[in-house]
């Protein structure tokens, strides 16, 4: 019995550190082409990884060649057969309302150069204008002067506790890399 519960412990365990390892490396893979999650359904001929971003297109790449190439590389990796490993990808309805594609699209305006407060407004706009109950973004690391700080920007609700801030609010957290150091981006949507 004792043997039965480890191998299940086991495979929650395993089955977690894939989908972790996998989701790192289709942020660092698909970042520009706004992918803002992953999931994984296993059926008994196959497992099935389905890449939710907001540029399909980009992520299937000319004549579905990029998304074969992804394919390759996650069936190599994680040992799978030969075909065992099916990968789709799939439109975000809203990305406004995606804190993943969100986080990103604030962290390639910030590389390129804008101001840390007209990028944050911009996103704050843009999420409360796609009908989104809240929204709080945190940067935090040196802006502007030598000393860190975090600065935040709210709108709207936000629940902070208990059960419903996890059913109902979509968070997000990125680094950049900026010049003087490392900026930290949080960023929560309350749907």
């Amino acid at each position: 019995y004792q043997r039965r519960v480890h191998g299940k412990k086991r495979k929650f365990v395993a089955d977690g550190v894939f989908y972790a390892e996998l989701n790192e490396f289709l942020t660092r893979e698909l970042s520009e082409d706004g992918y803002s999650g992953v999931e994984v359904r296993v059926t008994p001929q196959r497992t099935e990884i389905i890449i939710r971003a907001t540029r399909t297109k980009e992520v299937l790449g000319d004549k579905g060649r990029r998304i074969r190439e992804l394919t390759s590389v996650v069936q190599k990796r994680f040992n799978f057969p030969e075909g065992g490993v099916e990968l789709y990808a799939e439109r975000v309805a809203n990305r406004g309302l995606s804190a993943i594609a969100q986080a990103e699209s604030l962290r390639f305006k910030l590389l390129g150069g804008l101001a840390v407060r007209r990028a944050c407004y911009g996103v704050l706009r843009f999420v409360m204008d796609n009908q989104a109950k809240g929204c709080e973004i945190i940067v935090s690391g040196k802006l502007r002067a030598q000393r860190a700080k975090s600065m935040k920007f709210k709108d709207g609700y936000m629940i902070k506790s208990g059960r419903p801030s996890e059913m109902f609010v979509d968070k997000a957290t990125r680094h950049v890399f900026m010049r003087q150091g490392v900026l930290g981006l949080q960023i929560s949507i309350m749907l």
